[in-house]
């Protein structure tokens, strides 16, 4: 059954349905970020309602009239508190803060003289509410305080979502576009149907903003200088993919967008979405006219218009950037279309690389899916070249939960240094290979001397409570009472039905306290869920943003860590720390830095694990770096974690399993014991599965050097019986090896398949069965 706002409301929590949205017509929704701020504007008669994600975290209230004295009143609040939490965050450089800045300063007001209201506390359980209407118009300011936890502590600051219900519903022809990112140089409405021109500088920063949500924009870009000279020079798909590397057009933006003669346009800084069309041509009048509507407004033709005053010669159809247009190829090329992506307030922003000419439209399509059957207004918007924006791809835990920006970790003053090859992993950016080494010369450090890597995106969940050993007990296949103070578990998660939710490793840090490390922001959804359905004494707290770490991996990565790591008598000293233990400490001594140390690692070597608060992050980092010198310490990027990972029989989310891969199939049954006495979610479902397999997954010897890829179709004769998970070209054994999942009629040891590449059945690679782990499989060295 579907609720008012189209929600499915059983059984399928975040998921939507056609043309439904997450929120009421009259409400929007911001994210106030633990330890950030946020700055909106209330009329009188609006509301705004603050909800705690985790529970546990204060937030600062102050509000402003349009003369800029203390309004809180006009909020029934009364001011008892310093805003040092807002103060703060203002005083930093994150984007949020210079939304804030920039936002006050338009209005002409400060927080100088400002006092506070503090709501909720650090007693305040998650799903705590609070509910505030304004009696005047005014700007409300809202911090979440947050101090530096340190790594042993279980108290980390948390999100807070903020409700804001307007008294103007949205409506057909009536919108209300988010705030500016920054001072915008233009700001400009495209109105439903139309198509505008402007002029933007080199080095500008151009937004093309989706007011309200599932509305496509064309967007085309000219050299200015170009067109002085009689030529036109737009940006041309070909040349784009051409000039990036790839071989068919796909969904999503490239990096660059070129011209015909391979000059970089435009760079994309920030995309809230990652599904747009880079490859079509804009809507044409040919289009309608086939489908039987005649005269139909359309994208060309309105370009073609606005385009007019600088000369630019008329086009049937444009070549454009048709963002938020959700396009796909499918397995035979074919190119298909649905409903957008994008909701309310999403935007792509984009640097201007020369002096340009644009054209924008918004798209007038309401005959199909294109703008989900309705037409919606496109705000553009220009901000100056010395405006301060980090490179982010959006990213949503749910479909329709708030865009999250790429993040950089605590080490990323470091990494950064080093290296300018980045990939985003898991919505943070990590390094594939650092300058100077490569991925080779990183992985023979790894195993020969020893490395170290930014692994901070790894997520984090505090789980306490009188309850949490028993909450444990019974979602997770590991017996968790075995698990004493001080040790580490490798588990999974599973669904009901044995298909895997996550990996992870379980850290007790006493009686009723635990750290949840995962993969994946799945496992903390489905925690949060089956916490609040279990009616235990158990608090979840996301701690991602609080604990950052790295992997010193190799054989000379204990003879580094003892020169650096001060442990008290009480604790475990690093000589004594076992496989799968940890320690509390610090480095440099009695008054460094806070850290714990596990004995874990990703590598099939000796290691260990260095979890530290990210404003510790960059002088761990350079006292770990410092110290490993001698020993010819090399950092590792993803690329080199990869091979090493492989070799070493170790899975990988999305590869080796998902949800339809049980821990079976995943090649992790040692992590399911047979006999844990306690029930707990899928049990029932894995002891059906270890008694009856189907598929198992194996290890293979691959002739010659050609490395399959994730995917690649596995044989006998012309049947298919399995898929290449994770493959690559073993420095340590010389020669090509991959994990793949076979029907278990195919995965005895020395079993004759072959490879497909191309189509499966054109090409095909030799292979056999073989024994994994690839390296060290009595796990020798990692045990030392």
């Amino acid at each position: 059954m579907a609720g008012p706002s189209g929600i499915i409301a059983a059984g399928a929590p975040g998921f939507i349905t056609t043309r439904s949205q997450a929120l009421a017509a009259d409400t929007e929704r911001y994210v106030l970020q633990g330890g950030g701020t946020v700055v909106l504007a209330l009329a009188a008669g609006e509301s705004v309602e603050l909800q705690l994600k985790d529970g546990g975290q204060s937030v600062e209230l102050a509000a402003l009239a349009t003369d800029g004295r203390d309004a809180l009143a006009a909020l029934g609040l009364t001011a008892n508190v310093q805003p040092f939490g807002i103060e703060q965050a203002l005083s930093g450089q994150s984007e949020d803060a210079q939304r804030v800045r920039a936002g006050l300063a338009r209005r002409g007001l400060t927080i100088a003289n400002a006092r506070a209201a503090l709501i909720f506390g650090d007693d305040a359980p998650a799903g705590s509410r609070e509910q505030f209407t304004a009696t005047q118009a005014i700007t409300l300011i809202m911090g979440a305080p947050a101090r530096q936890m340190l790594v042993w502590e279980q108290t980390p600051a948390s999100d807070v979502t903020v409700l804001v219900r307007r008294n103007q519903l949205r409506q057909p022809g009536v919108f209300r576009a988010p705030e500016p990112l920054a001072q915008p140089r233009l700001d400009l409405t495209i109105d439903i149907a139309s198509a505008i021109s402007f002029e933007v500088h080199e080095g500008e920063y151009i937004q093309i903003l989706d007011v309200a949500g599932r509305q496509c924009s064309d967007f085309l870009g000219f050299r200015r200088r170009a067109l002085d000279r009689g030529l036109l020079r737009g940006l041309d798909a070909t040349t784009t993919r051409t000039m990036t590397g790839q071989a068919y057009p796909k969904p999503g933006l490239y990096a660059k967008f070129f011209d015909e003669d391979r000059t970089a346009l435009v760079e994309v800084v920030h995309d809230t979405v990652g599904r747009h069309d880079t490859f079509n041509l804009a809507c044409t009048p040919r289009y309608y006219e086939d489908m039987g509507y005649f005269g139909h407004a359309n994208c060309s033709e309105n370009l073609n218009a606005a385009l007019e005053p600088y000369g630019i010669a008329s086009h049937r159809g444009w070549p454009a950037i048709n963002f938020f247009f959700n396009t796909n190829v499918d397995a035979h090329n074919a190119i298909w279309f649905d409903e957008p992506w994008s909701r309310p307030g999403d935007y792509v922003l984009l640097r201007a690389l020369d002096e340009l000419v644009c054209g924008a439209s918004a798209c007038p399509c309401d005959i199909d899916a294109a703008n989900g059957w309705l037409l919606t207004p496109i705000q553009v918007r220009v901000y100056a070249a010395d405006a301060f924006f980090k490179r982010s791809i959006g990213y949503r835990m749910t479909p329709d939960s708030p865009p999250q920006s790429t993040r950089e970790t605590g080490f990323h003053p470091r990494t950064c240094a080093l290296t300018r090859s980045f990939a985003e992993y898991r919505n943070f950016w990590l390094p594939t290979s650092y300058a100077g080494h490569g991925a080779m010369a990183e992985y023979w450090a790894c195993r020969e001397k020893a490395a170290i890597m930014d692994i901070s995106p790894l997520r984090k969940m505090e789980i306490i409570g009188p309850d949490a050993e028993v909450f444990l007990q019974k979602v997770m296949p590991r017996d968790i009472r075995k698990l004493a103070p001080g040790q580490v578990v490798y588990t999974p998660i599973c669904y009901e039905h044995g298909g895997m939710v996550d990996d992870g490793t379980l850290f007790r840090l006493g009686q009723d306290n635990f750290r949840w490390i995962g993969g994946d922001d799945a496992s903390l959804l489905w925690l949060r869920e089956k916490a609040a359905q279990s009616g235990l004494h158990v608090y979840l707290r996301a701690a991602t943003e609080q604990i950052h770490n790295v992997a010193l991996q190799g054989p000379a990565s204990r003879d580094i860590l003892r020169e650096i790591i001060w442990t008290a008598p009480g604790q475990t000293s690093l000589a004594e720390l076992g496989w799968f233990r940890f320690t509390i400490g610090r480095i440099g001594g009695y008054d460094g830095i806070p850290v714990m140390i596990s004995r874990t690692g990703y590598t099939g070597e000796l290691g260990f694990e260095i979890f530290c608060h990210p404003d510790h992050a960059p002088a761990a980092w350079d006292a770990i770096t410092t110290a490993g010198a001698p020993h010819g310490l090399t950092p590792l990027g993803l690329d080199a974690l990869d091979m090493l990972r492989i070799e070493c029989g170790l899975i990988f989310g999305g590869y080796e399993f998902d949800s339809t891969t049980d821990p079976f199939e995943a090649g992790i049954g040692f992590a399911v014991p047979a006999r844990k006495e306690d029930d707990y979610i899928g049990k029932d479902a894995l002891a059906k599965r270890r008694a009856h397999p189907v598929r198992t997954l194996v290890g293979l010897a691959v002739a010659g050097n050609e490395t399959p890829a994730h995917g690649d179709p596995v044989f006998i004769g012309r049947a298919e019986v399995g898929r290449i998970t994770s493959a690559t070209r073993s420095p340590f054994l010389k020669q090509t090896i991959a994990l793949a999942r076979v029907d278990i009629t195919a995965s005895a040891l020395e079993t004759a398949l072959e490879i497909g590449r191309l189509d499966g059945q054109q090409k095909r690679l030799a292979a056999k069965v073989c024994r994994f782990p690839f390296y060290d499989p009595e796990k020798t060295r990692v045990r030392g």
